[in-house]
């Protein structure tokens, strides 16, 4: 039997808006919520646990929910919601009737492996927008970067608007965050390249040599990157513009300059 829930002021229930709604909710926690069944099947297949997965039966198909008791641990709680509770806590409809509880990893840089002796990285500093985030993590995901770093973040990682639009990539992604310095202390010590987006003393990403290890730093739109970067950088990077505007969204911009180090890597 499963526990049920139809109560919008179930104590669960109240715990789960809090934790989607309120970073600090999820950093004194440990918690944080998913929702979708693809992005919960990422969450364990990237190690997380999960302490309560919440259906609802009026929308999940019985072999899919199944096909989650057989993945899940043994120690994960199964609760059927009503479709009420479920209509408050989903974000969006075509999740399949599946929301869940998982426990947070350390996302610090000191939990960084890189297996490869030519790593490609992804940096991004001070990234404001969530959406932005997991574009980010998306286009990382689709070019098998090494990892991602995100310098200065400017929200926690396992903010819900991140993991939706990351669709899960979040979870089987190596993702850290860390300082400015902190990162460039650490790149320097694995002698991996900085390469900088940005527009001062810029060579075209079509004639720099990304084929070593390297660290692609993209900054915002608004602000580009600091001080800090462009002085350590190994050489600046610029997309040259055909356009009226100087600058295009950040992923896209991630995008062009990761495929083009996998192109001159053979896409390696």
């Amino acid at each position: 039997m499963h526990k049920n829930i139809s109560s919008l002021q179930n104590q669960l229930v109240k715990q789960i808006v809090q934790l989607q709604e309120k970073a600090r909710e999820r950093r004194k926690t440990g918690l944080f919520t998913i929702e979708g069944e693809r992005e919960t099947l990422l969450a364990m297949k990237g190690g997380y646990t999960i302490t309560q997965l919440l259906f609802s039966s009026e929308i999940v198909a019985e072999e899919d929910l199944y096909y989650l008791k057989d993945k899940a641990p043994a120690a994960t709680e199964f609760i059927e919601i009503s479709t009420e509770v479920y209509d408050k806590l989903a974000y969006r409809n075509s999740t399949e009737g599946i929301l869940a509880i998982a426990k947070n990893k350390p996302h610090s840089l000191d939990e960084l492996k890189l297996e490869r002796e030519n790593p490609l990285l992804l940096v991004a500093e001070a990234p404001e927008k969530p959406g932005n985030i997991g574009a980010l993590l998306r286009t990382a995901d689709a070019a098998n970067v090494d990892a991602i770093i995100i310098a200065n973040p400017r929200t926690d990682l396992c903010n819900p608007n991140i993991i939706r639009s990351s669709v899960g990539c979040l979870f089987t992604r190596q993702v850290v965050t860390g300082t400015t310095p902190e990162i460039i202390e650490y790149l320097k010590g694995k002698d991996i390249s900085i390469f900088c987006a940005a527009l001062q003393a810029s060579q075209r990403y079509t004639e720099c040599d990304l084929t070593g290890p390297a660290a692609l730093v993209v900054g915002t739109e608004a602000t580009g990157l600091s001080k800090e970067w462009l002085r350590n950088s190994a050489q600046n990077v610029l997309i040259p513009m055909q356009g009226e505007i100087d600058s295009m969204n950040v992923s896209v911009a991630a995008g062009i300059l990761i495929f083009e180090a996998k192109r001159q890597r053979n896409f390696n």
